[in-house]
């Protein structure tokens, strides 16, 4: 029986990097969380233990902080991109990097009525989130970029309902044409080529994921992320795809009959577990080959 090394990969995971500008005396700042990571033909390390062809994953983290002082960090992607093409230039037998970025942001806090120069308070709205997978070297390198959001919590108080769905002797669920929908939203989107302006193109989507959340009467979580999807691909013609992955935060409406208290709607019991998952991809029919771009991203379909 012959026994080989299969997949695998290594490297630093969740490298915690705050890069303050001080260039003036009004300050910007940006906090990223890295991890890297190298595939190849590792094979040597791994029955052997030669590590002659190991890039250390404590130098891997020595990068990404002297990347962000010599490269600076104008985005998720392009601080990425800029470690991936490093790391298989300096690692011979590495086949390809991954760099995948979460970004949280700061917001400045109001003083005397004005922003402050160098005061923040964490802002809300979701975690910026950013994976790179680069393949090879020179001619024969290609880049796939993925980027999105998670933990972005919405909520619709109306607007939205559930009904003429499937139903057997285990059904209990009530239709409503009335309900909460609440959902704790994860969404990637995957960019065809790297010329793209990263920055004012994540804050397009994410505008208008928001809105067709709001605007779209839903007739159930799924027609509301199909929605969703639909217009980012007719907007942004480098998207070649969108991954949504959604929990349904369910609120129920408390019963307060036996104390003589009607409720229309307005008092409710949000549940954490158990809870629906939905998890869809929308996708132009003439999109591109994925490639590697998906490469070790859980939690889609």
């Amino acid at each position: 029986m012959a026994i080989k090394l299969g997949p695998n990969q290594y490297g630093k995971a969740q490298n915690h990097l705050v890069r303050v500008y001080r260039d003036t005396a009004r300050h910007e700042i940006r906090d990223l969380t890295v991890s890297t990571s190298l595939r190849g033909d590792f094979s040597a390390a791994h029955a052997s233990g030669d590590q002659a062809e190991v890039l250390p994953t404590d130098t891997q983290k020595n990068t990404v902080f002297a990347f962000a002082k010599e490269k600076g960090v104008e985005s998720p992607e392009q601080f990425a991109l800029e470690l991936a093409d490093h790391f298989l230039a300096t690692s011979r037998v590495a086949e390809g990097a991954r760099i995948e970025v979460d970004e949280v942001t700061w917001n400045r806090i109001e003083a005397g009525g004005k922003p402050h120069d160098h005061s923040f308070v964490q802002g809300g709205g979701g975690t910026r989130t950013t994976v790179v997978n680069v393949d090879g070297r020179g001619a024969d390198r290609r880049a796939h970029v993925v980027s999105g959001l998670k933990d972005l919590v919405v909520l619709k108080s109306t607007g939205s309902a559930f009904r003429g769905f499937l139903k057997d002797k285990y059904t209990t669920l009530q239709e409503t044409d009335d309900r909460i929908m609440a959902t704790s939203l994860v969404a990637r989107w995957r960019y065809e080529g790297t010329d793209v302006d990263w920055n004012k193109s994540f804050d397009g989507i994410k505008a208008l994921l928001l809105e067709k959340f709001a605007e779209v009467h839903s007739e159930a979580l799924q027609q509301t992320l199909y929605a969703m999807g639909e217009a980012v691909l007719e907007q942004f013609p480098a998207v070649q795809e969108v991954k949504f992955s959604a929990p349904n935060k369910h609120h129920f409406l408390v019963d307060l009959s036996p104390f003589g208290v009607d409720n229309p709607g307005e008092v409710f019991y949000a549940a954490d577990r158990p809870f629906g998952l939905i998890e869809a991809t929308v996708i132009r029919d003439d999109a591109t080959d994925a490639g590697s771009a998906w490469h070790a991203v859980p939690g889609f379909c």
